[in-house]
Formats: structure tokens, C-alpha cells, sequence
């Protein structure tokens, strides 16, 4: 699978996680699903260089350019999704 084009906005950096950890957790993505409740956004469930589970939030642009607005340490309630298999 081809790795979308990635922009970050300064909000992504926000918990310290870097643009490479980013970049290889849309690589690694074991979950990518839209968000409920608002479908134009996406939560991605991958890891970091580091191996450690990463949740990323985004949107896409209308050229299909992931727009990272949200990235940090996968919190306790989003790991039960690492069971599921990547929707997107």
C-alpha cells in the first residue's frame, strides 16, 4: 500500500511525537478509521520508530493529502482498537 502524501500542522507536535514517528505510524497504521460522530476526520491507530503505539488524528484534503492536526502516545482507551484490522 501507497503511503499518502503527509502534511503536519504545529498542533501535531504538541506531545513531543516527532514527523518521522508520524510518518512510520501511517506505515505501520493497524487501525484507520473515521472518527464517530464527525466522518471528515480520521483516527489512525500506528507505531512509532520506537515501536511504541502512536494515535494519530487527521483530515484529508481535497487532493487526498492526510492533514495531521493530533498526534501522542495512544491513550489506554484507543488500544482495544489495535485488535481491529485497518479500515481505510
Amino acid at each position: 500500500m501507497t503511503e499518502p502524501a503527509i502534511i503536519c500542522r504545529q498542533s501535531a507536535f504538541k506531545h513531543s511525537v516527532t514527523e518521522a514517528d508520524i510518518h512510520w505510524a501511517f506505515k505501520t497504521a493497524e487501525y484507520d478509521s473515521p472518527m464517530e460522530g464527525d466522518e471528515d476526520k480520521y483516527l489512525l491507530i500506528g507505531f512509532s520508530t520506537s515501536v511504541n503505539p502512536l494515535e494519530i488524528m487527521y483530515y484529508e484534503l481535497d487532493d487526498g493529502t492526510a492533514c495531521v492536526y493530533h498526534a501522542m502516545p495512544c491513550r489506554n482507551k484507543h488500544i482495544p482498537l489495535l485488535s481491529r484490522r485497518r479500515n481505510k
